[in-house]
C-alpha cells in the first residue's frame, strides 16, 4: 500500500493553511484537486488514487491532493460574482507562485501533472491551461471549462481568463505543444457536450490531445476509477 501523510500548507497570499493529502514516496508529481466543495481527502475516499496504486507504488508518480476553496468562491452566494472570481484567481495565484513552486523544488522538475474529475477537472484544465510551462500532463476526467454560470451575468477579464472554453480559443497553439492533454467523458455524462466542444476547440487550433469517450457509463465515480488507470499507463508505464 502507498505510503499516505495529511499535512498543512501555508499560503502567504491566502493568508491561511491548506490541507494536502500526500501519497507515495517517488515519482512525478501529479497535482490533483477533488470534485466541487469536495474535502481534500475525496480522491482517497472514493478510490480514485488507488486506481492507479501500481503506478505510485512503483515510484512512477506522486499524489498531492490539495483543498480547494471553492466554498469562498464559486459556491458562496453570500458574496458579490466580482468576489468569488477574486478569490478563486487568488487561489490560483496560491497554486503558480507559491504551491507549484514547492513541488518543483521538492521533485527538482519543472514540470507537474494536474488530474480532477467533475469541477476538480476543471480546476486543474484551468490551471494547465493558463500556466502550460509549468504542467507536462493534464487529465481532465468530466470537466468543466466556464464558470459563467457561477457569475451571475457578471463578466470581467477575471472570469474570461479563468474560463478555458474562451480564453483558449484567442491564444497561441505553441504554448501546448509539449503538454500531454487529456479529456475524458463518456455518453451519458452531463459533461458530455463541453467536453467535445472543448476538444473541437484543440482540433481547430492543431493542438495535439487524446479525446477519450466511454460507453454507457456516467457522470460518477466508477468512469473515473476505470479510465484513469488507462491514462496512467499510457504515459508513466
Amino acid at each position: 500500500m502507498p505510503r499516505i501523510e495529511h499535512t498543512d500548507f501555508y499560503s502567504h497570499l491566502l493568508g491561511m493553511s491548506l490541507k494536502v493529502e500526500v501519497t507515495g514516496h517517488y515519482g512525478h508529481p501529479i497535482l490533483m484537486f477533488p470534485t466541487s466543495q469536495g474535502q481534500y481527502t475525496q480522491n482517497h475516499d472514493f478510490k480514485l488514487n488507488e486506481s492507479i496504486n501500481w503506478f505510485v507504488d512503483q515510484g512512477k508518480v506522486k499524489l498531492y491532493n490539495i483543498e480547494t476553496i471553492d466554498k469562498f468562491s464559486f459556491y458562496d452566494k453570500n458574496i458579490s460574482p466580482a468576489e468569488r472570481i477574486r478569490n478563486y484567481e487568488m487561489y490560483v495565484q496560491f497554486l503558480i507562485q507559491e504551491f507549484v513552486p514547492y513541488l518543483q523544488s521538492l521533485h527538482s522538475e519543472h514540470r507537474i501533472a494536474v488530474a480532477g474529475a467533475s469541477f476538480g477537472g476543471y480546476h486543474a484544465a484551468n490551471f494547465a491551461f493558463r500556466f502550460p510551462d509549468v504542467v507536462s500532463h493534464m487529465f481532465c476526467l468530466s470537466g468543466a471549462f466556464s464558470i459563467r454560470n457561477f457569475m451571475d451575468g457578471y463578466s470581467s477579464d477575471l472570469v474570461y481568463f479563468n474560463c478555458p472554453r474562451e480564453f483558449v480559443r484567442n491564444d497561441e497553439a505553441w504554448k501546448y505543444s509539449h503538454m500531454h492533454i487529456v479529456l475524458s467523458t463518456s455518453d451519458e455524462d452531463i459533461c458530455l457536450e463541453q467536453t467535445k466542444e472543448m476538444a473541437g476547440i484543440l482540433a481547430s487550433k492543431g493542438i495535439d490531445h487524446w479525446y477519450d469517450e466511454r460507453k454507457w457509463i456516467n457522470h460518477d465515480w466508477p468512469l473515473w476509477r476505470m479510465v484513469f488507470p488507462m491514462f496512467m499507463g499510457k504515459f508513466f508505464s
